[in-house]
């Protein structure tokens, strides 16, 4: 995938979708472009959140650890963001991401997540709400 297809992925993807077309080339460019091998995880429960992945192609299991065993809690695919929440709480990942197939996906460092969206106020407020969705449903 060359630079301007990797924008134009980005463009999909509901979080950057108001960003305009410089940053998100700045964004791509920023970003590192990662392989998984199915059953190959992206991050781990309780890891330090250094970094969020957008999934360019194939799909991914999150899976919580509890006294029980591994659950799954969802697949998620092309076009998703998974690894922000420890990012923007400052805390450890709150799940385990396994590529479920295998995927590409772009890997954004913690650093230049947290630059781009101060950047972005729409992003930013985008992010907010999906967070805020997503730690009401965790509970």
């Amino acid at each position: 995938m060359i630079l301007n297809d990797e924008v134009q992925m980005l463009r999909g993807v509901p979080l950057f979708s108001g960003m305009d077309a410089g940053k998100l080339k700045l964004l791509a460019f920023a970003s590192d472009r990662v392989i998984y091998g199915t059953g190959q995880e992206l991050f781990h429960q309780g890891d330090t959140g250094d970094a969020a992945y957008v999934i360019l192609s194939g799909a991914v299991d999150i899976i919580m650890d509890s006294p029980a065993g591994e659950t799954k809690i969802a697949e998620v695919g092309c076009r998703s963001v998974v690894g922000e929440i420890a990012i923007l709480c400052d805390r450890p990942r709150n799940s385990t991401v396994k590529a479920a197939t295998p995927v590409e996906a772009l890997r954004i460092s913690k650093d230049y997540f947290l630059k781009i969206l101060a950047s972005c106020p729409r992003t930013m407020a985008e992010t907010m709400r999906i967070l805020g969705e997503r730690m009401a449903t965790s509970h």
